[in-house]
C-alpha cells in the first residue's frame, strides 16, 4: 500500500511540475510576440510618418498669378529649395483676347542675393503652356522674370517675391502658405477652357457713376441730310428707271423722273419751251441790233436798256425751261448723293406743281429724339453723355464712340405725350436706320463714386443676382451681389463685391455650367 500511494504521489508531482513549466513557457511566448508586435506597428508608423515627409514634400506647390500691360502668368511650380529641381508649369495669356501664347520663345529666371539661374524654351509644350526646370543655388528671396519674344515683339513678365529655401526643414517651418482659396461654392475652369471660349476677367471700376434715365428715342435724319424734291409742274410721272426704288443709291444730278405734258391742252412743256426759246431768241437780237444803232445815236440809251432788261429775262426763262425740261417734260434730278429712303409717287400718276416725288438721305448723321417723363424734369440740365442699345441685337454703343453729341432738352412737354424731348446726334457708324427705334441710357453728371460691373459679368437667377469671382485664374467662386442703378454698359455694385476682387467679365454662362467638385485642391487645380 505505501508502495502505492507513492508511485502516485510521485505521478502528482511530475504532473504539476509539468503544468508550471508550459504556463511559464507559455507567458514568456506571450510577451515575446506582444514585443515583436509593437516593434512592427512602431516601425509602420515611422514609414508611413517617412512616406508623407515624403509625399508632402514631393507635392508641395506653389501658385503665381501676375498681370503684365500683356499678359495673364499663372504658375504652379514646386517649392524652391537649393540644389533641388523645381519643375514650373506657366500658362502665359494675351489680355487683349484672354487666348493662349501659342508660339515664341520664352526665357524664365531666378534671380536672388543677385544669383541667377534660367532656362530658355523655344516653343510651348501646349499652346500657352511652358514647362521650366530650375535648379536654385542659393536661398532668399527673389524674383522671378519671364522674357517673351514672339510676333517680333518683346515682353516682360515678373514675379515679384519668389521664396527659395535653404532645405526642407527650413521650408516647412517657415514657409507662410498663405491664405488658401476657398473650395466652397468654387468652381473649377481651367486655362485650357478658357483659350477656348469668349472669355475675360477684369477687376471692377470705381468711376463717378450718377443717376441714369433710361428711355427710348425715335431715330431720324439730321438736319441737312435729308431732301425732299418735289415736282416743278403739273403732269404726268414718268420713271427714267424702272430699277428706282427706295434703298438705292443715287449720285447727285442723276435723272429720277420726267414729268410729261405732252398730251395736255394747258401747260404743255414743249409748247412753253419753244416759246421760251423764241423769246430769248428774238430778245438776243434785238438787243444786240440796238447795240449797234445806239453808236450812232439812232436809239436812245433807255431803249438799249429797255432791250437788254428784255434780253436778259427771256434768257433767264429760257434756260431755266432747258436745264429743267425738255420736249418730253421736266426732268427731276437728285441734288445730292444718297440712297431714295422714300418714293411718294407711282409711274403714271398725276402730279401737280410743288408736290412731293422722292425724299433722298444721305444718312451719314442721325437725330435721336428722346422722350422723359416729368419726374426726370430735375436731372435734365445735368445731361452730359448716353449710352445707345440698339433693340434687335442689343449692341450698345457710347455716345463717344458715335461722335455724337447732346444738342438740347425740352424745356416745356409735348402737349400730346406731355414728356419732355432730348436731342441728340450721331454719326451712322453702325447701320441704324431712320424711323427705327433705340433704347438710350441719359447719364448725368455727379461727383459720386461706385464700383461697377460690366453687364456681361452679370448672371441672375429669380431675381437674384450673382458674379463669379477670380481665387485663381483657374478657380472662381460664385458671390451674390446687390446692385443699383445701370448705363446700358455698367451696373453698380452696392453690396457683395471690392474693387481690388477680379471678376469674370466674359464667359460666365459658360462658368457656371462647368462642372464643380465638391472639395477643391487650391495648391492643384490645374492638372496636365
Amino acid at each position: 500500500m505505501k508502495l502505492k500511494y507513492l508511485w502516485v504521489a510521485t505521478i502528482a508531482f511530475l504532473l504539476f511540475s509539468c503544468h508550471q513549466n508550459a504556463s511559464h513557457n507559455s507567458e514568456a511566448e506571450h510577451d515575446h510576440e506582444h514585443e515583436l508586435e509593437h516593434e512592427m506597428h512602431t516601425g509602420e508608423e515611422h514609414e508611413h510618418e517617412a512616406e508623407a515627409t515624403e509625399s508632402e514634400h514631393e507635392h508641395e506647390k506653389m501658385q503665381y498669378t501676375v498681370y503684365s500691360n500683356d499678359f495673364e502668368l499663372f504658375a504652379e511650380a514646386d517649392a524652391m529649395i537649393t540644389g533641388e529641381h523645381a519643375d514650373i508649369l506657366a500658362h502665359f495669356t494675351f489680355l487683349n483676347n484672354f487666348k493662349p501664347l501659342e508660339a515664341g520663345k520664352i526665357t524664365a529666371k531666378l534671380v536672388v542675393n543677385g544669383k541667377t539661374v534660367s532656362q530658355t524654351l523655344n516653343e510651348p509644350l501646349r499652346k500657352g503652356i511652358y514647362s521650366f526646370e530650375l535648379e536654385p543655388t542659393t536661398a532668399g528671396e527673389g524674383k522671378l522674370y519671364f522674357e517673351i519674344e514672339t510676333g517680333g515683339e518683346q515682353f516682360e513678365v515678373i514675379v515679384p517675391e519668389v521664396d527659395v529655401f535653404a532645405n526642407d526643414e527650413e521650408l516647412h517651418n517657415h514657409h507662410d502658405h498663405g491664405e488658401e482659396p476657398s473650395a466652397v461654392n468654387a468652381t473649377v475652369f481651367t486655362k485650357e477652357q478658357s483659350w477656348k471660349i469668349d472669355f475675360a476677367t477684369a477687376l471692377p471700376q470705381r468711376q463717378e457713376f450718377g443717376p441714369t434715365i433710361k428711355t427710348v428715342a425715335k431715330i431720324e435724319p439730321a438736319r441737312g441730310e435729308e431732301e425732299i424734291i418735289p415736282a416743278k409742274a403739273s403732269g404726268l410721272v414718268i420713271f427714267s428707271n424702272n430699277n428706282l426704288v427706295e434703298g438705292k443709291q443715287v449720285a447727285n444730278g442723276e435723272k429720277l423722273f420726267t414729268i410729261s405734258s405732252s398730251e395736255m391742252a394747258e401747260n404743255n412743256f414743249a409748247v412753253q419751251l419753244a416759246e421760251a426759246k423764241s423769246n430769248y431768241e428774238t430778245n438776243k437780237a434785238n438787243y444786240e441790233r440796238k447795240s449797234e444803232l445806239v453808236k450812232d445815236r439812232l436809239v436812245s440809251k433807255q431803249e438799249l436798256l429797255n432791250a437788254k432788261n428784255a434780253y436778259e429775262t427771256s434768257k433767264a426763262v429760257y434756260e431755266n425751261l432747258s436745264k429743267n425740261f425738255n420736249e418730253s417734260g421736266q426732268m427731276v434730278k437728285s441734288k445730292m448723293s444718297g440712297f431714295v429712303k422714300q418714293i411718294f409717287v407711282s409711274n403714271g400718276q398725276y402730279v401737280a406743281a410743288g408736290q412731293p416725288l422722292v425724299s433722298i438721305s444721305q444718312n451719314n448723321k442721325l437725330l435721336l429724339i428722346a422722350q422723359v417723363q416729368q419726374k426726370y424734369l430735375s436731372l435734365l440740365p445735368s445731361i452730359n453723355t448716353a449710352n445707345i442699345t440698339t433693340i434687335h441685337d442689343k449692341k450698345t454703343y457710347t455716345l463717344d464712340e458715335l461722335n455724337g453729341k447732346i444738342l438740347s432738352y425740352g424745356k416745356s412737354a409735348n402737349d400730346d405725350s406731355y414728356l419732355f424731348p432730348v436731342s441728340m446726334e450721331i454719326a451712322n457708324h453702325a447701320g441704324f436706320a431712320p424711323g427705327t427705334f433705340v433704347e438710350v441710357f441719359l447719364k448725368t453728371m455727379t461727383n459720386s463714386k461706385a464700383i461697377t460691373v460690366p453687364n456681361s459679368a452679370l448672371l441672375e437667377e429669380q431675381g437674384i443676382y450673382y458674379v463669379f469671382v477670380q481665387l485663381t485664374p483657374e478657380m472662381f467662386e460664385k458671390r451674390e451681389v446687390k446692385i443699383g442703378g445701370t448705363d446700358g454698359l455698367q451696373t453698380e455694385i452696392t453690396v457683395g463685391l471690392n474693387a481690388d476682387e477680379r471678376i469674370v467679365t466674359q464667359g460666365a454662362m459658360q462658368v457656371k455650367l462647368a462642372k464643380s467638385t465638391g472639395a477643391l485642391d487650391p495648391h492643384a487645380g490645374h492638372v496636365h
